[in-house]
């Protein structure tokens, strides 16, 4: 099985490259290698893992997500794409740390306003707003491989919820349980592409009034990568 790791900073998945212990390399230059202190030196560059397992790092945001990816699978295929990556959470039934399987990612600002309404992209007939994995989870271990996690839906942001009023608003909207900044353009690309895509995210804030003390950005990683790991191994 050919898998393609998406994520949009090598931050969020350094440990699990480490982890592989792999060489790694520039498929655009197959014979440069790549120094493991600089796996990824700059956006949308992809990095073999292993002969089945590739990497690549997209840039933050649904514009760089959407192009490195339309990029890359118009050259390259694959049997599977997972997205990798920490989000905020409006749900506090969820812990920080908690790795999440996003079902459903809404562009939650794709639209137009009509006074107090928001109209979505899909109301205004011009296309759809949000998009589901065509994958899951379960489909690839047994469950006694003890790597049940929750499922979750999401909003995709241009702008990381921190005021207070857009946060009710938002909530009121959509009553999404976790957010980011790439999500639902992962699935929409991959949708376009026919690929199979599964979203996997770790809790590191809970949505508020941005508030850094309260980030446990280090614990989400950690637990994001561990789980990519023990997943990845069990294919």
């Amino acid at each position: 099985m050919r898998i393609l790791i998406v994520a949009a900073t090598e931050e969020e998945v350094r440990q699990l490259i480490l982890d592989l212990r792999i060489t790694n390399y520039d498929v655009e230059r197959p014979n440069a290698s790549i120094e493991k202190s600089k796996i990824v030196n700059r956006n949308s560059e992809i990095v073999n893992l292993t002969p089945d397992i590739s990497l690549l790092i997209t840039g933050v945001g649904m514009t760089a997500t959407a192009f490195a990816l339309g990029k890359h699978l118009a050259n390259y295929q694959y049997d599977l794409a997972i997205n990798l990556g920490i989000a905020g959470c409006f749900d506090r039934s969820f812990a920080l740390g908690d790795v999440v399987e996003i079902t459903e990612d809404t562009f939650a600002e794709l639209g137009a306003e009509d006074g107090d309404e928001f109209l979505s992209i899909e109301k205004l007939g011009f296309g759809t707003n949000a998009y589901q994995s065509t994958a899951k989870l379960s489909n690839y271990y047994n469950a006694s491989n003890n790597l049940n996690i929750e499922q979750a839906t999401a909003i995709t942001v241009n702008t990381v919820s921190g005021n207070e009023v857009s946060i009710e608003k938002i909530t009121a909207r959509l009553k999404p349980q976790l957010e980011s900044m790439e999500g639902a353009a992962f699935f929409y690309a991959c949708r376009e592409m026919n690929l199979p895509s599964l979203q996997i995210r770790a809790v590191s804030n809970y949505v508020e009034k941005r508030n850094r003390d309260n980030w446990k950005i280090g614990l989400a990683i950690k637990n994001l990568n561990t789980f990519a790991v023990e997943f990845l191994k069990k294919l």
